[in-house]
């Protein structure tokens, strides 16, 4: 069982728009939600889940709106939550900005959306591509004649359109690692986790079937067998398209991708990670006058390899004025609006160590300080390399010839990204990632934070 009714509520706990999917639960429950919310809140035992009577709500807050969906029965409490959030991300997609003002601008295209996208409280059409079909900006428009679905609503392959035409084929992959790290006062790694995920732009006609190959080190949690020197990867989570059968079977990610850009899947990883640029921090307050920071950046690769386009990101105090830099390499420079210092070191080799300090004045009375500190993160880039040792080999279509990296196929060259995030202000390193060349001189999309 799933959801009875689903809100958009402003942040007074006003209705801006709803949908009653199934009856049982009458629409005026709404109005507990808010006192029930607030009163959690003071008490700090504010949950996503409240109840009122035998209803419970379960509510996710995007911008200035809450979510909510109501349900009397056993509901699937993950379903409900993984359509709240993907309601976000459809209107995100049709309305760029999902708030207030959207909601108001947009109610008949909304609704239609609702309408789609659950059926007596359950989820249906959830991709934006193919609702994008056929409601459009202009759907409130009446039209003669009974409006009959794309062939891609009731076709086994609901993610992707057919008729799909391109002058050339092109493929395009990325492998995206974060790594977080707690990091102790005294340096030592307390805990590392990596998360990846393996994201595509597909651009291709017709309905391709595609394989990738991983690399024989990768070894997935539910094949049973365990090899040393191997990568576990764990809370692994494929896209729809991905024959989940097959996989189990043979390990093969076999797949008819959809148009354009997605996720093909995700994965998680505990091991223990050696931070490929370490950061050192020594920070000295002055009482009612100064802060200085010496920020020491050493990396800890090979000296073959380079990182390319690094960011150290150093956060300062909100009341923080008049900065002074001086660096060995690179550029410093104040951001301001997030309370932070950004050092920019367009070329960092392996096995070097630079040095940035920093000056800032504080005012007479200082603002209180926060429970808590953000952490120093990094991102970079380092070419053929990956954290976890996940690796693409390559790529088929249909049945033809494997394309891999190292075999310089026309649509298939490689550069790999890192980013990095420590836990602690005093020291931290960020992930990696293998990244797609653009071809014919299309421009890469920028790394994504940590």
């Amino acid at each position: 069982m799933s959801a009875s009714a689903v809100y958009v509520l402003d942040l007074k706990g006003k209705v801006l728009i709803c949908r009653n999917y199934r009856g049982d639960v009458d629409m005026s429950e709404v109005e507990h939600f808010m006192p029930i919310l607030m009163e959690k809140e003071e008490e700090g035992m504010l949950s996503p889940i409240l109840a009122h009577g035998g209803v419970r709500f379960m509510w996710i807050k995007h911008n200035n709106l809450y979510l909510v969906a109501t349900s009397k029965k056993n509901a699937c409490v993950s379903l409900v939550f993984s359509f709240l959030y993907k309601v976000v991300q459809v209107f995100s997609e049709y309305f760029k900005e999902l708030e207030e003002e959207s909601i108001r601008d947009n109610f008949v295209i909304i609704y239609e959306l609702l309408d789609e996208l659950m059926d007596f409280g359950y989820p249906q059409t959830t991709d934006s591509k193919i609702l994008q079909e056929y409601i459009t900006q202009e759907g409130h428009k009446l039209e003669t004649g009974a409006p009959r679905p794309p062939a891609t609503v009731t076709n086994a392959v609901s993610w992707r359109s057919e008729g799909i035409k391109y002058r050339k084929n092109e493929v395009f992959l990325d492998v995206i690692e974060s790594v977080n790290l707690l990091v102790s006062a005294n340096g030592n790694v307390l805990r590392s986790e990596i998360v990846g995920s393996i994201k595509m732009r597909v651009f291709l006609s017709g309905m391709p079937e595609l394989r990738l190959g991983l690399n024989d080190k990768v070894l997935f949690d539910n094949t049973g067998r365990g090899k040393s020197k191997s990568v576990e990867l764990e809370d692994v989570k494929f896209h729809q398209c991905v024959r989940l059968s097959r996989f189990e079977n043979d390990r093969t990610i076999s797949f008819i991708p959809p148009d354009g850009e997605f996720e093909l899947m995700s994965y998680r990883l505990n091991t223990h990670v050696k931070p490929l640029i370490w950061i050192e921090s020594v920070i000295e307050k002055h009482s009612h006058s100064r802060i200085e920071y010496m920020i020491k950046a050493k990396s800890q690769f090979k000296r073959r390899s380079t990182a390319n386009n690094v960011e150290i990101h150093i956060p300062v105090p909100n009341d923080a004025d008049s900065p002074k830099f001086k660096t060995t390499v690179g550029s410093v420079k104040w951001v301001p609006e997030n309370s932070e210092i950004v050092w920019s070191i367009k070329s960092f080799p392996g096995g070097k160590e630079y040095l940035m300090r920093a000056h800032f004045g504080l005012p007479s009375v200082e603002a209180e300080d926060k429970e808590g500190k953000p952490p120093i993160s990094v991102k970079f880039e380092i070419p053929y390399f990956t954290t976890s040792g996940i690796q693409v080999r390559g790529l088929q279509w249909g049945r033809g010839d494997w394309a891999s990296a190292s075999a310089g196929h026309t649509h298939w060259a490689w550069r790999e990204q890192q980013e990095r995030a420590a836990a602690q202000p005093a020291a931290g390193t960020g992930g990696s990632a293998p990244r797609a060349q653009p071809h014919q001189g299309e421009a890469c999309t920028p790394p994504c934070s940590a």
